[in-house]
């Protein structure tokens, strides 16, 4: 039925008005029909269905299913006919990185920006990713590359008064205020940038899809097309996308899956410390994060971030010690304070700030067992200072002996770094990176390393101004520093 129909349809090319088996102008006429449908994604994989569920069968979240209405093309299209290449043929001439000039954001990129990369970047309101992309932007116009800011969220006035606050601009970068994605894509072709902003994500419109903007079947559509522009032109892409509540952003998680690189900004909107986390790159490593002090002319690079973590440690005081962790190739000291007090109900209290909960449960039950320390009748608080948030076996150490401290009332030596893994007897495994370690934390001043037995015989170089001890169990450390 399908293809009489098509062979009785009316030719459109205007020469004749026959069928299209008979067209006598030389054009051809699409056999595709547009179907509309109703259909139900899930918010949070993507995953698609004819009828509404509760859960989704993806990923088993409840009440992510939400309604869309998609237009699909069924029957005949044309089929480009490409040639596969074979792998002693592909180039491996290695492409250049562009520099953005802000070395905490060129750490996390993997050492610049990749022609042709295309970037996510995520995080809470106000945090600052339109700031640091506009420092970006502001970097790269200045040695000579064409910039494209694409918004749809502000102003071209309001975009001016945030630049005003970050300094002084080159004609190079150019705005420009637009939502419908085929305006955007042809104007992008038209200039040729070398770099593209897209903020946001969520704001991007395409009149074929059906479906409201922010919706999964367009941040799908967009995101797809600017994939397809930055790997043809090439132009190195960056794009803004809003998270939900839980901290990951909004959309389809195909959504990263479809990017090279997803960016994280983290931190405290009402603190001036931001730290930006890599956690999928295509073109460097995911374990190396940037450090960030937001001032009133914008993001400002911490050089240091482990002397500013450590500024304003207090001084003779217990529950508090020093402790080193490792951020990809980066050492970062980082004050951890416990207190440790009777409890009042029935239940004990328990709460960590930037430390696994779990974890502090399963160290406080190794001194309990271990070492014999009542702490199942008093209730404890375990806080990573600076606001940092660091999930590192190493720290596990640190956060032993800041608990002790904390029970016996004992102040630790403020000259004291600690670093180490804790198993369930009560053993202090090795850790990976220990000379890093303690060249960081004797640059520092430090003048005393605690760290496991294991790791001694791979130290090298050490400073003798530096005292290390090595300890194989937590007895040992308590013994050593209580």
């Amino acid at each position: 039925d399908e293809y009489r129909s098509w062979r009785q349809a009316e030719c459109q090319c205007g020469a004749c008005r026959n069928g299209r088996s008979k067209c006598k102008g030389g054009r051809s006429i699409s056999m595709a029909k547009m179907k509309s449908a109703t259909v139900y994604f899930c918010q949070n994989c993507g995953y698609e269905s004819s009828k509404w569920m509760g859960q989704c069968p993806g990923c088993r979240e409840w009440n992510t299913l939400v309604e869309e209405v998609v237009t699909k093309a069924s029957g005949v299209r044309a089929v480009h006919m490409v040639q596969p290449t074979s792998l002693n043929d592909i180039s491996m001439e290695e492409e250049d990185k562009l520099l953005t000039h802000m070395s905490e954001l060129d750490r996390v990129l993997g050492g610049g920006i990749v022609p042709g990369q295309l970037t996510l970047v995520g995080g809470d309101p106000g945090i600052g990713k339109s700031t640091i992309l506009l420092q970006m932007c502001q970097n790269l116009a200045a040695d000579g590359r064409k910039i494209l800011y694409i918004s749809g969220e502000e102003s071209l006035k309001q975009i001016k008064i945030r630049a005003m606050r970050i300094g002084e601009f080159t004609d190079q970068l150019k705005l420009l205020c637009e939502t419908d994605l085929d305006t955007v894509e042809a104007v992008i072709k038209q200039e040729k940038p070398d770099i593209v902003v897209i903020d946001s994500i969520q704001t991007m419109y395409a009149e074929r899809v059906t479906s409201a903007p922010g919706s999964v079947s367009q941040v799908r559509e967009a995101t797809a097309v600017f994939l397809r522009l930055a790997k043809s032109m090439p132009v190195a892409t960056f794009i803004v996308g809003h998270v939900t509540k839980e901290g990951t952003v909004a959309g389809p998680r195909v959504l990263e899956h479809m990017v090279d690189t997803v960016l994280y900004f983290e931190g405290d909107r009402h603190a001036s410390y931001r730290i930006l986390r890599g956690v999928k790159n295509r073109f460097g490593s995911t374990d190396e994060i940037g450090v960030f002090e937001m001032r009133k002319e914008g993001l400002c690079e911490v050089k240091n971030p482990s002397a500013y973590l450590l500024s304003g440690r207090p001084k003779n005081a217990s529950g508090s010690i020093v402790a080193c962790a490792m951020e990809g190739t980066r050492p970062m000291l980082i004050e951890i304070q416990a207190l440790v007090c009777d409890s009042n109900f029935n239940i004990p209290r328990r709460q960590t700030t930037g430390a696994d909960f779990n974890r502090v449960n399963l160290l406080m039950a190794v001194l309990e067992k271990r070492l014999g320390l009542r702490m199942g009748q008093t209730d404890a608080y375990v806080n990573l200072a600076g606001g940092m948030r660091l999930l590192e076996p190493a720290l596990d150490l640190g956060i032993v002996m800041a608990l002790v401290s904390s029970f016996k009332n004992k102040v630790i030596s403020d000259q004291t770094v600690i670093f180490g893994e804790v198993g369930l007897s009560g053993e202090v495994r090795a850790v990976n990176m220990a000379q890093q370690r303690v060249l960081e934390a004797q640059k520092l001043g430090f003048t005393k390393c605690i760290l496991p037995s294991a790791n001694l015989d791979g130290l090298s170089d050490i400073p003798k101004k530096m005292r290390i001890v090595g300890v194989s169990n937590v007895a040992d450390a308590i013994n050593e520093l209580i």
